[in-house]
Parts: structure tokens; C-alpha cells; sequence
């Protein structure tokens, strides 16, 4: 019985980053002989045992067959007579298939170290195919190691899985554990970059691929390209260090301008309220979590007012926050805030610094969330305890008040 690192330990460490996990390939053992060690099986699919020390995960040196599509479909075989090398040739790529034997040496069967110094995604066997979460797996490690190129050879097979449908056999869930993921690595463009390359986020986000080509004007977006703005975007909010729920929104604001009439391009009037169904369609689609979603939508309806906040008047901006549920969910209306001046930053360039182009909105609109809610609406309502139905009206006069004092704007817009 001889136990090996294997994995992104292994890869990490070569690479000179922290390494967090440490997963184990067992050569040379049964079941038997693990729970006899003390080793507690946890594994459902295949044998996997839990240290009885550490409680790393401990896997029987496999092999894997193919028996149906998409990513479940797999007969996998274990016994002591599976050589280390048979186990790492159905691993994805050759920098995931490095081990570490107990005494450092490493075996390396598939140049995995070339690959590491050469930064290449390069696949280690044709069974890559079998499994449509490698392409998902290879784009987030893009956007984690942001210098790594896919192989070209890699990127074929890749294109080939998705024009055989191997991608649509993946779950809503699987789609979006790793998307998230990806979303939360430092460079998230670099994620649908290679999905792109290889076809696959047509079939997995259409919505989003549809805005590759569609223009902007160039006066606001420089870019020109809604998708390229995209891109910078959501690398505007890994740069800024945003939580999922805000770059989820970043990701998705902006759908609606691939549902707008091309023959007004580059004008996008009344892409917000289009991008709310689009995003619902994809949240609903991929089942994304409800704090997402809901940022998500908002974000796309409100990202336009947001923008134009130093302009709006006292009325329209107590309104604003009405309608966003401010008053009692102040904290998404930050992130709101946030996913929107990732917006306003994302125009500037992929060589510049998002953090240095000014959002003053964010500061205007902040300022004026709290001179709302300082209004007394308990002391509102007990005056209007004899006509309990002008309560509304007289909570969001006083609230029109109090952020007209606190920005100095007029109260209503003109000929209201």
C-alpha cells in the first residue's frame, strides 16, 4: 500500500501558491484494508476514506468506463492491482495529473511540469471527452490562473464536445456551482473567454453570448463591443474584491442589449426592462440562488437611474428606493450601488485601474438612503391615525423633503 498527493496540491505548490487541501490516491489497498487502518468510508460512486487523523479524503487508486451521457454516466473500477498511472490518466488536464509520493518524489507521467512551466490547460488523455464538467472545470482555472492558455488540441476536443451535445446534459446545478466559482477567481473574463473559444457558452448562457458583436455608443462605451464591456465588468468587480451576488448582477446587467432592434444600434432604449426577463430566464434556468437573482434583476432594471442619479430630483429618487425595497433591504441596495459603478468603471480599458475612475452616484445616492430613513414614519403614522390611508403619501412627502435638504435638489421633476 503506497499513498501520493495528487491534484491541485501538488500543481499548487509548483506553483508557488498556498496550498489549502490536500487530496490523496491510495495504490495497492482494498476497502477492507483502508477500514482496518481506521479510515472511514465516506465515498458513494467509488471508495473514498477520511484520514482518522486529519480527515483528508484518501480515494482507491481507479479506473473509470463511460456508460452514458453527460458527466454521471461512469462505471468506475477499483482493486489493489490499478497502477498510480492508470489512476491519472483520466484526470483532466496534465497539470491536475501530477503525484507526490510520501518521501517528495514526484511522478509525472504526463507532463504535467512542462505544462505548469510552459502555462498550458493541455488534456491528458482522449477520456477528457467523457465528462462535459471539464470544460467548465478548464474555464475556471482561466480565470484563476490568468496566464494559462488552453492547448490548442484541448480546445478542439473541447469544441467537439459541445457540437455533440455533451454539454447540454449538464444539470442547472453543476452549471452553476462552477460558474460561481469562476465569478469569485481574479480574472472572471478569462472564464467566459474559453467558453466562448469552444462554443459551449452559447448553449450554457446564450443570453450572454448574444451580446458579443452587438454595439454601444462609443461617446459612453469606448469598447464599443457590449460583450468586451462585459468582460470588463466583471473583472472590475474581482478587482474591487465584490461577493457573488454583485458580480453575478455585474454579469448580467446589461442582457437586455441583446434584445433591443438592431436597426436602432447602437442605441439600447428600453434595454433595462429587457434584461429583467432575460435574467429571470437564466436565474431560473440554472437555478441560481435568490440573494443572486434578486440583485441580479434589480441591477438590470435599475443600473440605468443609477447612473443618471446626480440629475434625478428629490421625488424620483425616494422613489427609486420604493421601489428597491430600500428602506427595509439597505444592504442590497449597496450592492446595487456597487455592481453599478463596476458598470460605470468597466469602460475604461483592461489596462487601466477600475478603482480610479470616479462614481460619485454611489456617494449622492448613499447620502440620500440615509436622510430617508431618518424620517420618524411610527411618528408619521400615529398623526395620521384618523385617516390611516394618507400614511404612504405623508411617509414619502417627508422622505422627498428630507433628501431634498440633504442633496439640495429640487423636490420633483419639472412639470410634475
Amino acid at each position: 500500500m503506497q499513498t501520493y498527493v495528487v491534484g491541485g496540491a501538488v500543481r499548487d505548490a509548483l506553483l508557488g501558491l498556498p496550498v489549502k487541501d490536500h487530496d490523496h490516491v491510495v495504490v495497492g489497498a482494498t476497502p477492507d484494508e483502508m477500514v482496518a487502518r481506521g479510515f472511514r468510508p465516506v465515498g458513494k460512486d467509488f471508495p473514498v476514506f477520511l484520514h482518522p487523523q486529519t480527515q483528508e479524503e484518501y480515494a482507491l487508486a481507479r479506473t473509470e468506463r463511460k456508460t452514458a451521457p453527460g458527466y454521471k454516466g461512469f462505471v468506475f473500477h477499483t482493486s489493489p492491482d490499478v497502477t498510480l498511472e492508470d489512476d491519472l490518466i483520466r484526470r483532466d488536464l496534465t497539470i491536475n495529473a501530477i503525484a507526490r509520493a510520501e518521501d517528495g518524489t514526484l511522478t509525472d507521467p504526463y507532463g504535467g511540469q512542462r505544462d505548469i512551466e510552459q502555462r498550458i490547460f493541455r488534456h491528458v488523455s482522449a477520456a477528457f471527452a467523457e465528462d462535459p464538467v471539464r470544460i467548465l472545470r478548464v474555464a475556471r482555472f482561466a480565470a484563476r490562473f490568468a496566464d494559462f492558455r488552453v492547448a490548442p488540441e484541448t480546445n478542439a476536443l473541447m469544441r467537439q464536445m459541445v457540437e455533440q451535445g455533451e454539454v447540454d446534459a449538464l444539470v442547472p446545478e453543476r452549471v452553476w456551482q462552477e460558474l460561481s466559482r469562476g465569478l469569485m477567481e481574479q480574472k472572471p473574463s478569462r472564464m467566459l473567454e474559453v467558453l466562448r473559444d469552444c462554443g459551449a457558452l452559447a448553449r450554457i448562457l446564450p443570453e450572454l453570448d448574444a451580446l458579443w458583436g452587438v454595439p454601444q455608443p462609443e461617446k459612453w462605451h469606448p469598447e464599443i463591443d457590449t460583450g468586451i464591456h462585459v468582460l470588463q465588468v466583471i473583472d472590475c468587480a474581482a478587482q474591487l474584491e465584490r461577493d457573488l451576488p454583485t458580480r453575478f448582477a455585474c454579469l448580467m446587467h446589461d442582457l437586455g442589449k441583446g434584445a433591443t432592434p438592431s436597426e436602432n444600434w447602437p442605441a439600447h432604449h428600453g434595454h433595462e426592462g429587457l434584461g429583467v426577463k432575460l435574467v429571470e430566464q437564466v436565474s431560473k434556468r440554472l437555478k441560481v440562488p435568490t440573494e443572486c437573482r434578486d440583485l441580479a434583476v434589480m441591477t438590470a432594471r435599475e443600473h440605468g437611474n443609477v447612473g443618471r442619479a446626480l440629475q434625478l430630483r428629490a421625488n424620483t429618487i425616494v422613489t427609486l428606493f420604493e421601489r428597491c425595497d430600500a428602506f427595509r433591504k439597505p444592504a442590497r441596495f449597496t450592492q446595487m450601488l456597487l455592481a453599478t459603478e463596476c458598470d460605470a468603471r468597466g469602460r475604461i480599458g483592461p489596462d487601466a485601474s477600475y478603482a480610479d475612475a470616479p462614481f460619485p452616484q454611489l456617494e449622492h445616492l448613499e447620502r440620500a438612503l440615509a436622510a430617508a430613513r431618518g424620517v420618524n414614519a411610527g411618528e408619521i403614522a400615529a398623526s395620521c391615525a384618523d385617516n390611516p390611508q394618507r400614511i404612504p403619501e405623508r411617509v414619502h412627502s417627508a422622505r422627498v423633503k428630507a433628501v431634498k435638504l440633504a442633496l439640495n435638489v429640487p423636490e420633483e421633476e419639472e412639470g410634475e
